[in-house]
């Protein structure tokens, strides 16, 4: 009987997996609870709320949206490496290391610092494609 286990690499699938949920608090941060009236979140019209949002809640919700857009590739990427047999510790780092860029990227977004951002963008994505193919023979 072989016996399994929750890598790293899987915990890493479920930080993705919250990290635009964690955006979206962020673009609210501070407006939950303000009346409506006083511009606070309007929890009956979510989007639309955040779509009227400017400056760094904007940018924290443009996070999110790309936190989901990045995030089937990723969960594919580790999964593919998985059955492929990748070295486990490869895997692992790589996966940490992805979920760290992907923590820069959203600091970078808020912080209105687009050409970082987009370095940063891009370093992930390379590392996602290491991932695919860490268990590549």
């Amino acid at each position: 009987m072989t016996s399994t286990h929750f890598t790293i690499a899987y915990w890493c699938v479920l930080i993705a997996a919250v990290l635009p949920i964690v955006c979206a608090g962020l673009a609210k941060y501070g407006a939950v609870g303000t009346p409506r009236r006083e511009g606070g979140f309007d929890n009956s019209d979510p989007r639309g709320w955040l779509a009227r949002q400017t400056d760094w809640r904007a940018r924290a919700n443009a996070a999110q949206a790309n936190g989901f857009e990045s995030l089937p590739f990723f969960i594919g990427a580790v999964v593919i490496a998985h059955q492929l047999g990748a070295p486990q510790t490869q895997l692992d780092i790589l996966a940490f290391v992805y979920i760290v860029l992907r923590l820069v990227y959203v600091m970078m977004y808020v912080a209105g610092l687009p050409s970082l951002r987009t370095l940063v963008w891009t370093l992930a994505f390379a590392v996602n494609v290491g991932i695919l193919f860490v268990g590549y023979r």
